[in-house]
């Protein structure tokens, strides 16, 4: 499938079609100075004195319900195109218009450009049909499209920013630009900005609305968010922005401004982590033919076990193949969620981003990642998800009989870890062995001391990764999986490697191409070879205290004995020749070492791939389709969660308390699930859940950037990854020393889910919410101990400061109540489980089935609930401010690419960013039924 290409990826492109963004001709405009990365224009309008519309027949004289539709003409563009339009205001010749306009700071506007403002009388909203898509602007509609003409104006955005306090007042003209029929208001907004002197007094009278309005900012807070913008644009694109004012309830203005970006990481972690994966099989199965001679039982399998696993790696490679040459749209679509090669990507991950200025308060930006859920749709839901199909793989396990010897995922598991640690111990061991051969060979005492100390530490860790029954149990089936192998204890020979190593010379070592076959096998040979690595670095660490204690009474007691008299000894040859002497005294000891590390590594290797071997045996092709579904799953939850962590350190990247409670307790990451438990709907619960829950395998590691590229970089395997998070050095100077240093960050992701839509009423009537219940439950839990933590470890003045907003210990009580209540549709438990995350400086994420009605509904919601609570926002005008945010009519003229859902636009379908007119699914069932039973007879009569 290929994903449909944007014909114009620039933001200023979204608009207008490609020969008028890049076809100047021959001539020369003026452009607008403009901050970077901020909108080159943003204004709002108002109307004065409209006339009353034409009277219907039979119908009493009403005032305009008014509309602005917003066109813009290039100067070398042969007509006007649609650009935005304003939301509804009904009932008034006054309309005050709570959606402004906003040009992108990559928008292709000049000086000389011309804005044309139409105004009409919308008769019936809700069968008004705007048009918004990128067509050359037509006459005015016909009659039966619900709305009139009144009247327009026009004017050059050079007129605009020249006027007098950057405030146009043009009069309304009819279409033969005769009879004036009333006066629109054009101000330049510039958020976050003083403007002097300004006082607009407005009065609105919208339907039992009545509001004396001032028009007034205070000046924001200096904060250093703007300089780290141009880093984050980089893994950021294609920003869709809108304006609103809005008033609060001391009756001034805040003004909000709402954006939606796309991010280039839903393409770029999938194939990170594809890369990762065949990595990982290629190395799995190298292993597996290592083995060496088997059984013909045991060889069949593993014949069997490698066909289907080279099979696996191929496909991932086409999959891979497939992603690299994907260079249109950076997200996916929802009507691409089965396609097989994109079935790794995320669906319409976005960033959903609210900046509000109010007066009197702080600037404020709230960002919520809303996604897809994280599922296995091409693979489907006919028998369940993950969390049922790991549980029902696991109690197959367990009953396959004398065929397999049954390892726990727990031993399976640590299996993997030992074989990762031995891969990464083995090559540090031997580089720092050769360096301290090459301090000996310099006689540097304080550098042969410094890569002794380095040396004895990783030895020390190799030896510990092998004091596991695991290792000592696999080793035995291994033996009896070979050719006549029978297990067998002999009576211990003495070794010498039990005995104490000489001072000068290295224990002998019992080298074998193999392990032991037939009667030869010891079951105790195991612990001598092993702890042979630690005999070994002892006999070094002797020797290197010998040398250096030599050294220095060669160097004090120069020649002479207590008497004064000559020293008649001969002389020692490692004073003598102290250079050659101390490498040559070393080198056969590091040998040693070497060669009892190698034969750990071979046994080792041998029989915990022997582990893996019984893992896959048992459950082909089962097993391999399962780790396929977990990691087509976990690549949509990590490619959002990278998405997240970013932004989040990059708006608090100046915040010392966040930056100390990311390298103390890490960050909460919040999934707000509105999945229902009916139907297909929960094996993709199912499958989130375990997306969800496998982020936990992930650590960040802040590293700094050394050229352009600042794309993240994933490191390790299954079961642990680090996703290497590039910063500018001015950036990277402001972290903790212990971040900088490259101490691990980790996340501790949870998930509460509430279904709320008409799926949902049925399963809360006639279905099982038990599995929503219990994920709930479980993730409750898993907050409870993050706040534990959170209230130990951090300090008591970062923690007052947090109880003095809210009382987190009250709000976590309420979230357990409203869990423990079992009540349908408890959207309750979304709202406090939001709450708690922001207090706690967590990442939020909002999560439906393809992040569209559901997920544009609960956003919308939120943001209108968080200007209510926290920013004042007058509470006669909530509903109004919602009606804006999801008005399908104030998004203005978006491009197929624009649309997030299906890459069109249609005037019947609304689009898939967070404006949404349908509120009733978040009230009760009983209007659902209602609405429901309302839609069902709209479209029957639209189609008769």
């Amino acid at each position: 499938m290929e994903i449909k290409e944007e014909g114009a990826s620039e933001e200023g492109q979204h608009f207008l079609p490609t020969p008028q963004a890049n076809d100047t001709g021959d001539f020369q405009f003026t452009s607008i100075q403009k901050t970077p990365n901020e909108p080159q224009l943003e204004f709002i309008l108002a109307c004065r004195g409209l006339s009353r519309p034409a009277r219907d027949r039979g119908r009493r004289p009403r005032e305009p319900n008014a509309l602005v539709q917003v066109s813009v003409a290039q100067p070398a563009a042969p007509g006007p195109t649609r650009y935005a339009s304003t939301e509804v205001v009904e009932g008034t010749r006054d309309p005050l218009f709570l959606t402004g306009v906003t040009f992108p700071s990559d928008y292709p506007i000049y000086e000389e450009t011309k804005i044309k403002l139409t105004v009409y009388d919308v008769k019936d909203k809700a069968h008004d049909t705007v048009q918004t898509s990128v067509l050359p602007e037509r006459q005015d509609p016909p009659p039966e499209a619900g709305r009139s003409f009144l009247g327009y104006a026009s004017f050059t955005v050079g007129e605009l920013l020249r006027s007098k306090e950057q405030l146009l007042a043009l009069s309304l003209r009819t279409s033969d630009g005769g009879k004036v029929v009333g006066t629109i208001e054009v101000s330049v907004v510039k958020m976050g900005e003083i403007e002097d002197g300004e006082a607009d007094h407005v009065t609105t009278d919208v339907q039992g609305q009545k509001c004396a309005l001032v028009c007034e900012c205070a000046a924001p807070d200096g904060g250093s968010g703007k300089e780290n913008l141009p880093f984050l644009n980089a893994v950021l694109k294609n920003p869709v922005c809108k304006l609103y004012r809005f008033p609060t309830s001391d009756n001034k203005w805040m003004r909000i401004r709402e954006q939606m970006s796309e991010s280039i990481l839903s393409f770029h972690i999938p194939k990170e982590l594809i890369s990762l994966h065949i990595k990982e099989d290629l190395c799995r199965n190298q292993e597996l033919k290592e083995l060496g001679e088997l059984s013909p039982h045991w060889d069949n399998l593993r014949k069997n076990v490698l066909t289907h696993c080279d099979q696996m790696v191929n496909m991932y490679q086409d999959i891979l193949t497939e992603l690299s040459k994907e260079t249109g749209s950076s997200f996916k679509s929802s009507s691409s969620k089965g396609e097989k090669t994109l079935e790794f990507v995320p669906i319409n991950l976005h960033l959903q981003r609210m900046h509000v200025h109010s007066p009197h308060l702080k600037d404020a930006l709230y960002d919520v990642i809303t996604v897809g859920a994280p599922a296995a749709h091409f693979q489907g839901f006919k028998n369940g998800g993950l969390r049922k199909l790991l549980h029902r793989f696991e109690m197959e396990r367990r009953n396959t009989g004398y065929q397999f010897i049954y390892y726990s995922p727990e031993n399976t598991a640590k299996a993997k870890e030992v074989l990762s640690n031995i891969n990464q111990l083995q090559p540090l061991i031997a580089t720092h062995a050769d360096l301290l051969l090459n301090s000996a060979s310099q006689h540097s005492p304080d550098s042969l001391k410094n890569s002794l100390k380095m040396l004895s530490e990783k030895t020390e860790l190799f030896v510990h990764a092998f004091k596991d029954q695991l290792v000592r149990s696999a080793l035995l089936a291994l033996y009896t999986a070979r050719p006549g192998g029978v297990p067998k204890k002999p009576p211990s020979p003495k070794s010498s490697a039990d005995d104490s190593c000489p001072q000068d010379a290295p224990p002998p070592v019992g080298r074998q191409d193999s392990i032991p076959h037939h009667s030869d096998y010891d079951e105790e040979e195991w612990d001598r070879v092993w702890a042979n690595v630690g005999k070994s670095l002892n006999c070094i660490i002797d020797m290197v205290d010998k040398l250096i204690a030599r050294d220095g009474a060669s160097e004090g007691g120069g020649g002479s004995s207590k008497d004064g008299e000559k020293d008649a000894s001969p002389v020692d040859p490692i004073t003598a020749h102290p250079k050659e002497d101390w490498y040559e005294q070393l080198c056969p000891l590091i040998c040693a070492l070497k060669d009892c590390m190698g034969e750990v590594v071979n046994r080792a290797k041998q029989s915990l791939a022997f582990v893996l071997l019984q893992e896959l045996a048992a459950g082909l092709p089962q097993c391999l389709m399962l780790t396929l579904r977990r990691d087509v799953v976990f690549s949509q939850a990590l490619a959002g969660l990278v998405c997240g962590f970013i932004i989040k350190l990059h708006t608090s990247l100046h915040d010392p308390g966040f930056l100390q409670q990311l390298h103390t307790v890490g960050l909460v990451v919040q999934y707000e699930g509105l999945l229902s438990t009916y139907s297909d709907e929960i094996g993709m619960l199912e499958d989130m859940a375990v997306g969800i829950s496998d982020l936990k395998k992930v650590a960040f590691k802040i590293i700094e950037a050394k050229s352009n590229d600042v794309l993240p970089v994933i490191t390790g395997r299954r079961e642990h990854y680090v996703v290497e998070v590039k910063l500018p050095a001015r950036m990277f100077e402001v972290l903790p020393p212990p971040v900088r240093e490259g101490q691990l960050l980790h996340v501790h992701p949870v998930l509460f889910n509430v279904g709320i839509n008409e799926q949902q009423t049925l399963a809360d009537r006639f279905g099982d919410v038990s599995l929503q219940e219990s994920i709930n439950q479980e993730n409750f839990e898993l907050l409870k101990e993050y706040y534990a933590v959170f209230m130990e470890k951090m300090p008591p003045d970062y923690i007052s400061h947090f109880q003095e907003q809210n009382d987190l210990k009250g709000l976590l009580e309420n979230l357990h109540q409203n869990i423990q209540a079992k009540k349908r549709k408890n959207v309750e438990i979304m709202w406090l489980a939001a709450t708690i995350c922001r207090k706690l400086n967590g990442i939020r994420f909002t999560c439906c089935k393809s992040a569209k009605d559901r997920t544009s509904m609960s956003v919308t919601l939120e943001q209108c609930s968080i200007l209510r609570d926290e920013h004042q926002l007058h509470k006669d005008f909530f509903i109004r401010a919602l009606d804006c945010m999801r008005s399908r009519q104030t998004q203005g003229a978006l491009s197929e690419s624009d649309d997030p859902e299906t890459g069109c636009l249609t005037d019947n379908k609304p689009t898939s960013r967070h404006f949404y007119p349908v509120a009733l699914l978040l009230v009760s069932s009983h209007l659902l039924v209602v609405w429901l039973i309302l839609s069902l007879a709209l479209l029957l009569a639209k189609y008769q």
